[in-house]
């Protein structure tokens, strides 16, 4: 019997394609990574006007026999919306390359930058674990990075220096593009607050963001010691070391950006119980809240043009981590186990959400 047909061809054909195209996946990240390392955002911004093939040759160091191979990259990268093309304003003959706002966010020198995120992402140490994938679902291991490392992620990064500089500085870059759109959107949020704690708040940058937009609002970043140990604090803004597992500092209102999808859901009721206690020890005026900056994931996953991206961070969580990311049910559950009365949910961060929660 024949198994394939005219009628079934063309969808193998498509089926296979598809498969291509996520088996290559990796290359667009590594060729991203690559651009980074090579400093391409920065040698094309350097420049003034768009950039010939010939001149980021020269402006890159790269060897004569790559302008072939450089050429190649750069299709990709524009084809994946990092860069882009125009006519040279002298030599109409010629086209350049510029930059898109994706690849601003490649600036060395941008404080919301993303390269210090990708170098993170794309180090071997985060790779990894990926290769240990099936192993460990086959195995009692926390985290796919356990089974490959023998050790925590939080382990590792409190043993080697260089490692934990690299996991800070993802986070900077993030929390200062992230606060400086909370400050925009959702201001309103930190109004008449006189103090705020930002549990796992790094070195600051989100924090940074909220005091000095409300330089009358005491801001405390509260993480581990070994995080927060060389750490200056200025004006309305300092930081404290401490174990968010066993006390939070009592403030107005507690912030945690990007810190509960890390773990599992006892852990998770734990922090909340922390923060509650911390806002109940408030006794002088009503209104003490705990504002989350994480992400929802939806139901109905085809109305969420950020799906892919939710569901990407997810098995990132689940590989190197203990965490995941939640829908409205299980956030509602863990706010409500922790002992909180209501919560709401403003979506006005891209693929994540600013969730405010009461006692």
């Amino acid at each position: 019997m024949e198994l394939v047909s005219g009628e079934t061809i063309d969808e193998l054909i498509q089926a296979q394609t598809h498969i291509w195209d996520h088996m290559f996946y990796f290359i667009k990240s590594m060729s991203l990574k690559c651009a980074v390392q090579l400093g391409i955002s920065d040698a094309i911004n350097s420049h003034g006007k768009p950039m010939t093939l010939s001149e980021l040759v020269s402006a890159l160091s790269v060897h004569p026999t790559k302008t072939q191979h450089l050429y190649r990259l750069m299709r990709l990268l524009i084809h994946s919306g990092f860069f882009a093309l125009q006519k040279v304003a002298d030599d109409h003959s010629q086209e350049g390359y510029f930059l898109t706002p994706a690849s601003r966010l490649l600036l060395k020198d941008n404080p919301f930058g993303s390269s210090p995120l990708i170098t993170l992402v794309l180090d071997p140490i985060l790779t990894e674990p990926y290769n240990c994938m099936s192993t460990w679902f086959q195995n009692d291991d926390p985290s796919a990075f356990v089974t490959a490392f023998g050790e925590t992620m939080w382990e590792k990064s409190s043993r080697e220096s260089g490692f934990n500089r690299l996991l800070n500085a993802s986070m900077g870059g993030d929390s200062s593009l992230i606060g400086k759109a909370v400050i925009i959107k959702c201001k309103e949020v930190f109004e008449g607050l006189n103090s705020l704690v930002d549990v796992a708040g790094g070195t600051g940058n989100m924090a940074k963001a909220i005091a000095d937009a409300f330089p009358d609002l005491k801001c405390t970043v509260f993480d581990q010691p070994h995080v927060v140990a060389d750490l200056q604090g200025s004006k309305n803004l300092n930081f404290l070391g401490g174990d968010m597992f066993k006390a939070v500092p009592p403030a107005d209102a507690i912030l945690l950006k990007w810190t509960l999808h890390d773990w599992r859901d006892e852990e998770c009721v734990k922090i909340l119980k922390n923060c509650k206690e911390a806002l109940v020890t408030r006794n002088d005026k009503q209104g003490g809240k705990v504002i989350i900056i994480d992400m929802v994931v939806g139901d109905q996953d085809d109305d969420d043009k950020f799906t892919e991206t939710k569901l990407l961070f997810d098995i990132e969580g689940m590989s190197c981590l203990v965490g995941k990311q939640r829908n409205e049910k299980e956030w509602a559950n863990l706010f409500f186990s922790a002992g909180f009365s209501k919560y709401k949910i403003n979506p006005v961060l891209g693929p994540r959400a600013l969730i405010e929660v009461y006692p």
